[in-house]
């Protein structure tokens, strides 16, 4: 994926939620990269921006390469700005205070050892990130989240299986599926900004 591929998905997830509030007209995608034909994982992170910092404003998206790159990237960010049952609707006067984040997902593997407890070895902090199933539970952290928290391998795990809903060590037991999977981050350096790869290590 190039810069400008990137650069091209940021501005996309930015003008499919704009439209969505009245503020622009909807994209046209009749230029769009070869690359957005790709079927890919992705996710969309909404950043809203607080003082020196910023806070979480939404996050969704599809794990597993079902959509197209296009088709997902537009429906994510919608999902993410409107959809996210963590919060409310994005509103016309937050628009200028997010920050948009794409993340073009690797197919996730499953880990598999030969004990549980060789699991932490298998999982790099900065490069991986995590899906942990157990029945019909299961969470996701993006890679970057590890990174702005500080977590050792273990404790993403841990914070997986929170995310899963399920006990901290579940990770541990037979019959949890946890597989891992890289990313591609570009994020916009302010509201309507350049985007510019992230890259966690």
């Amino acid at each position: 994926m190039t810069q400008e591929d990137g650069e091209y998905l940021v501005r996309l997830a930015r003008k499919e939620i704009e439209a969505r509030l009245g503020l622009t007209r909807e994209p046209d995608t009749g230029n769009a990269p070869e690359v957005t034909e790709t079927m890919c994982g992705v996710f969309v992170t909404l950043n809203k921006l607080e003082g020196s910092g910023y806070r979480l404003r939404g996050c969704i998206g599809y794990p597993y390469p079902v959509k197209d790159l296009l088709t997902a990237v537009r429906e994510s960010a919608l999902n993410a700005a409107f959809d996210d049952p963590r919060f409310p609707p994005v509103s016309k006067n937050e628009v200028d205070s997010i920050l948009v984040e794409v993340s073009v997902l690797t197919p996730p593997e499953t880990i598999k050892v030969e004990h549980p407890q060789d699991i932490p070895g298998e999982v790099v902090v900065g490069r991986d990130g995590l899906i942990i199933s157990r029945g019909y539970r299961r969470g996701l952290l993006l890679p970057q989240v590890a990174v702005e928290w500080g977590w050792d391998s273990e404790e993403f795990l841990a914070q997986c299986c929170y995310k899963a809903g399920l006990p901290p060590d579940s990770w541990l037991l037979d019959g949890t599926e946890v597989q891992r999977f890289q990313a591609i981050i570009y994020s916009e350096d302010s509201p309507r900004g350049r985007a510019s790869r992230h890259e966690l290590s």
